[in-house]
C-alpha cells in the first residue's frame, strides 16, 4: 500500500468528515487544500434520487458558468464547404465534413466537444458507435446541432460544462481551478446547482439532490450543506 504525503494527510485531517459546510466554507477549505505543483480541477460531485435506467429519470443539460472552467477545450465541428470559415473563425480547432468523418471513423479523435449543422446529420449519425460511448455526439436537445456554429463554438470556449446522470444516480464535473477566487468558485457551483435543479425530470420522486461534495483534483472531498446552495 502507498504511503499517504504529508500533504495529503494534512488535507484530510483538516476536513471534518462528519460535517457539511456552507458553500462558501467549503470553497475556502478545497482550495487552501490545493498544494501540488499543477492547476488543479475543482470538482463537484452530486448524488441524485434518480434511477437513469428509466427515461423520464434522465438528467443531462448544458450550463455556462460565469467565470469558465480554467481548462482549454478542443472543438471539432461538422460542416458543410460554406460554414467552414464561420466555424474558424469562432474558434473551432477542427473543422471538416465527410472527410473529419472518416478520419474519426479510423479512431482519429482529438477533440472534447463536436458540434454540428442538422445537414451533416447524416454523416454524423453514422459515427454514433465511436462519438457516443465517449459523450461526444452531438445533440439538438444540447444546442450541438444547430445552424449557428460560431454561437455553439463560442460557448464551448466560453466555459460551458456538459453534465449527464451516471447508473449509479451521481453526476460528476469540473467547476473550475484551484487558482480561481472563491467569489468565482462560488459563483460557478451555485450555477451548476441551479442548472441540475432546472433539469429535474418529470419522474423523480422524493429527495433529488441527495448529497453534494466538492473536491480538487488530488484533494479530499468536502461535503455541502444542500440548504445553502441556493442561497450562496
Amino acid at each position: 500500500m502507498a504511503k499517504q504525503s504529508k500533504r495529503m494527510t494534512n488535507a484530510k485531517d483538516s476536513v471534518d468528515r462528519d460535517k457539511h459546510y456552507a458553500l462558501k466554507e467549503a470553497v475556502a477549505l478545497v482550495k487552501s487544500n490545493a498544494g501540488v505543483k499543477f492547476d488543479e480541477t475543482v470538482e463537484i460531485a452530486v448524488n441524485l434520487g434518480v434511477d437513469p435506467r428509466h427515461a423520464d429519470q434522465m438528467v443531462r443539460g448544458m450550463v455556462s458558468l460565469p467565470n469558465g472552467t480554467g481548462r482549454s477545450v478542443r472543438i471539432a465541428v461538422f460542416c458543410k464547404e460554406e460554414k467552414m470559415e464561420v466555424a474558424k473563425e469562432a474558434g473551432a480547432d477542427i473543422v471538416g465534413g465527410e472527410d473529419l468523418a472518416e478520419r474519426v471513423q479510423q479512431g482519429e479523435i482529438d477533440f472534447d466537444r463536436c458540434v454540428a449543422t442538422p445537414d451533416m446529420m447524416a454523416v454524423v449519425g453514422k459515427l454514433g458507435k465511436v462519438l457516443g460511448p465517449r459523450g461526444l455526439m452531438p445533440n439538438p436537445k444540447l444546442g450541438t446541432v444547430t445552424k449557428d456554429i460560431a454561437e455553439a463554438v463560442k460557448a464551448a470556449k466560453g466555459g460551458q460544462v456538459e453534465f449527464r446522470v451516471e447508473k449509479a444516480g451521481v453526476i460528476h464535473a469540473g467547476v473550475g481551478k484551484a487558482s480561481f477566487s472563491e467569489d468565482a468558485l462560488t459563483e460557478n457551483v451555485s450555477a451548476f446547482i441551479d442548472a441540475l435543479n432546472k433539469a429535474k425530470p418529470s419522474g423523480a420522486k422524493g429527495t433529488y439532490m441527495k448529497k453534494v461534495a466538492l473536491s480538487t483534483t488530488m484533494g479530499p472531498g468536502v461535503k455541502l450543506d444542500i440548504a445553502t446552495l441556493g442561497t450562496a
